[in-house]
């Protein structure tokens, strides 16, 4: 059934009218001549970043909601704490079909179920991919920045938001499909889709931050896992391995290559070291669509359809467990865990296949975008 047309506009809820009145950037102006803080700005103007963003949206109505998750017996530690109310999109954004859709709907990503046919990229479609990652590496870059024990799931959706609202980005996850929140936060055995909540974060937690911002158009996704703290042998064994499993996939990418040869790469990292990919979830194409063609499957002897070209782009996000594949979902519909309650690790980058190998869209700043680096734990300590 071809899913109904969007609402351009809706009565909004008290939670989305209060959102609403946060201002068009953190520092509360319009004025598109103040350059927003950067990843790498003084801890001083940091400081003062997060201060605004977290200020600026104190104000919004303090009936959190709790799922009801009486009777769920859990595969690990981490408990759900109170989900605050969703806010509306960031003022003078461009907005994506399901931004204001009552149930979050993507009508283009369903209409695109209709053809297999991958994007190619080229002339100024190109170009505003390229810009739409480079902000979406900052945004994530900042939010990671915030990390540490004691900062809760809510206060790094409160600072993605201002970020996002900083640069007239719209953050992709927002009403996706109804998530109600701005950037997935995964911590320890949660496999990915953490809905950020009022759970601080704790010592020795591995957390997965996985940004997604929409810009004229264009959508970038992107994601990395985080030590808080000081974390025990196996986190970072599985936070590493997870890295190279994403680095061994990338070193396949270029014209020729078909899409189904990446799976077997990542899983052959994997299970040399002890770990099993989560076959449930599948890297993507991105671009005009949050999630379009090709799907890309993450484990070995998978049937994905297509043969990179010039112009292709794309995620490859793998997931790895330190015990079984197998994931659960939480009764909020979102938080997938694992089945054993061990923890789970993600990286994610958005590709772009050249005449003579990829780009990383969603490379680092100062970092060579023709290739992944070696894995250094430094990148991914807070």
């Amino acid at each position: 059934m071809e899913p109904e047309e969007p609402e351009a506009k809706r009565p909004r809820s008290r939670s989305r009218e209060v959102a609403a009145d946060v201002p068009a950037t953190a520092n509360g102006s319009n004025d598109q001549a103040d350059k927003p803080p950067g990843p790498d700005c003084s801890d001083e103007e940091f400081q003062d970043f997060v201060a605004r963003s977290l200020r600026s949206t104190e104000h919004l109505p303090a009936e959190a909601t709790q799922p009801d998750f009486q009777g769920y017996k859990f595969t690990g530690s981490v408990r759900p704490g109170s989900v605050s109310p969703q806010m509306s999109p960031p003022e003078g954004c461009c907005l994506p079909d399901y931004a204001l859709h009552p149930k979050g709907l993507p009508r283009s990503e369903f209409l695109r179920s209709r053809t297999k046919t991958i994007p190619v990229l080229e002339g100024e479609d190109l170009a505003k991919m390229r810009q739409v990652c480079s902000l979406g590496r900052d945004v994530l870059d900042l939010a990671a920045r915030f990390l540490r024990p004691g900062v809760t799931g809510d206060e790094i959706d409160r600072v993605v938001y201002a970020a996002c609202c900083d640069r007239r980005l719209f953050p992709s996850p927002l009403n996706y499909m109804g998530f109600p929140k701005s950037v997935c936060v995964s911590v320890n055995e949660v496999i990915c889709h953490g809905i950020p909540d009022s759970r601080p974060l704790e010592e020795g937690d591995i957390v997965n931050l996985d940004v997604s911002v929409c810009f004229q158009g264009f959508h970038a996704d992107l994601n990395e896992t985080f030590f808080v703290g000081q974390c025990d042998e196996e986190s970072h064994h599985l936070v590493k391995t997870t890295y190279n499993a994403l680095k061994a996939a990338s070193e396949l990418i270029r014209p020729g290559t078909m899409y189904r040869q990446l799976g077997a790469a990542i899983e052959k990292e994997a299970s040399s070291h002890g770990c099993s990919v989560v076959t449930a979830f599948c890297g993507h194409g991105v671009g005009r669509l949050f999630h379009g063609p090709p799907d890309i499957p993450h484990f070995k002897k998978n049937k994905a359809v297509g043969v990179m070209k010039p112009g292709h782009v794309f995620t490859v996000e793998p997931m790895l467990n330190l015990g079984v594949s197998k994931e659960r979902l939480w009764p909020d519909g979102w938080t997938a865990v694992t089945k054993d309650g061990k923890r789970s690790a993600q990286f994610e980058h958005s590709f772009l296949v050249t005449e003579d190998g990829f780009e990383v869209l969603s490379a680092r700043r100062g970092f060579d975008r023709t290739s992944m680096p070696e894995y250094t734990a430094d990148f991914f300590q807070r």
